[in-house]
């Protein structure tokens, strides 16, 4: 059995795959579950930390406490370097994201019964677009993370070539396979020969024709969902005694995982109190008021989430908004959370273009499209992507597991 294991570190769910023969490579992480939600909550009622689904259930149950998610969105960004407040001390964002991942060391490791030095770490193909020196601070940083919980031997890969050693384990033939990685925080592409007699080689790089990827995923889709059919009901859009329209920051700033702790400052309350006197339709700004007040904007963020999962299996769905005041129930519609995601799918669609385009491939030499990330469901992304190549044989791999399954494959090969 293999010594090194295979961590991704997503966005919304995190994995740990351990290649075993015979056996399934991803480990158990949260009550029998092998995704650990990518959550901290520090609950300040019990001065304690928890994670996953056990740091939402403490979130939703009222404990008074600090809710992080998208953790993994601060890398490649300034605010890697910067620290945020929690139970009255100083916690810079490095430490808590560096917490995070030896939590998933340690129950890894507690569900193999044994020790990781070794590791492969998924990697979104871009962290930050068009910004290469980002890119490669992102990287660096993830390194440094992984030694300081205790992994000597560290190496990366793309998260979509990845989920293609996955899939590839599965074939008996040869297939031209383009790979649609649709995370929570990017979508990222690849297009790659796979085979069993392929899947013997080290060194996969003649392979991999092409690879791409955008900063577009799941939680941008649960972002606008929310400000186009959800934050009307508390006032975006709405109108001051001047005619101008209420700020659109605040919104913005709640429908946003890693800025809705901004929305619980001080200045804010007071600057929405300021606004208020001025408001057309008081109601929705009580209604904002009394959300902020109660600190369930995450809560909302999941109803918006929530939202987008029912979506991608119904024509339309009710919505129970039962913590704002008064309860609110919303009829939701695909075809409006269609228009207001279109711009970045088309963003979407046009990065697979490009890739077919770099890898000089026609779109009719495409065997397979291979689905995977926690949102390929959403019905218009895959008819955009499948649009492009209709005559492609399409397969759902594990929507949360190939990364982390395909990564653990690499591991054995690198590692040993």
């Amino acid at each position: 059995m293999a010594n090194a294991c295979g961590v991704d570190f997503g966005t919304s769910n995190s994995t740990v795959g351990w290649s075993r023969p015979g056996t399934s490579a991803l480990l158990q992480l949260e009550d029998g579950k092998t995704t650990l939600p990518s959550v901290v909550f520090f609950n300040a009622d019990e001065e304690q930390v928890y994670y996953g689904r056990a740091a939402l259930a403490n979130y939703l149950q009222g404990y008074e406490g600090r809710l992080m998610r998208s953790l993994k969105s601060l890398l490649g960004t300034s605010l890697i370097d910067d620290q945020t407040e929690v139970m009255g001390k100083a916690l810079p964002f490095r430490t808590l994201l560096t917490q995070f991942i030896g939590e998933l060391k340690h129950r890894a490791e507690t569900a193999a019964g044994r020790e990781f030095t070794s590791v492969v770490m998924g990697r979104p193909v871009h962290f930050v677009d068009g910004d290469e020196e980002a890119d490669i601070l992102a990287e660096d940083t993830l390194y440094e993370i992984a030694q300081s919980v205790g992994f000597k031997d560290i190496d990366f890969q793309y998260e979509p070539i990845a989920a293609a050693f996955d899939y590839e384990s599965q074939i008996e033939k040869e297939e031209l396979v383009l790979i649609a990685d649709i995370g929570g925080g990017t979508s990222d592409f690849s297009i790659v020969r796979l085979s069993p007699e392929r899947a013997k080689k080290v060194d996969r790089r003649d392979d991999i024709l092409a690879t791409a990827g955008v900063h577009i995923g799941g939680t941008d889709f649960d972002k606008y969902l929310s400000l186009n059919s959800i934050m009307p009901l508390l006032g975006l859009g709405s109108r001051l005694n001047n005619n101008n329209e209420v700020p659109s920051s605040y919104y913005f700033n709640l429908a946003t995982w890693h800025t809705i702790n901004l929305a619980y400052t001080q200045k804010t309350w007071l600057q929405i109190k300021d606004i208020y006197r001025d408001a057309r339709e008081k109601d929705k700004l009580d209604s904002l008021l009394n959300l902020i007040e109660n600190r369930s904007g995450h809560w909302l963020a999941l109803k918006a989430e929530e939202g987008k999962i029912a979506l991608s299996a119904e024509l339309e769905t009710q919505l129970v908004l039962e913590r704002l005041s008064p309860t609110h129930t919303l009829t939701l519609k695909r075809d409006e959370f269609d228009e207001a995601i279109y711009r970045m799918v088309t963003n979407v669609e046009n990065t697979v273009a490009d890739l077919l385009r770099d890898a000089d491939i026609d779109a009719d030499e495409i065997d397979t499209v291979v689905f995977t990330g926690g949102s390929s469901g959403v019905q218009l992304l895959r008819e955009k992507i499948a649009s492009l190549l209709p005559n492609a044989r399409r397969v759902e791999g594990d929507l949360f597991g190939s990364i982390g399954a395909g990564l653990a494959l690499d591991a054995v090969r690198k590692f040993g």
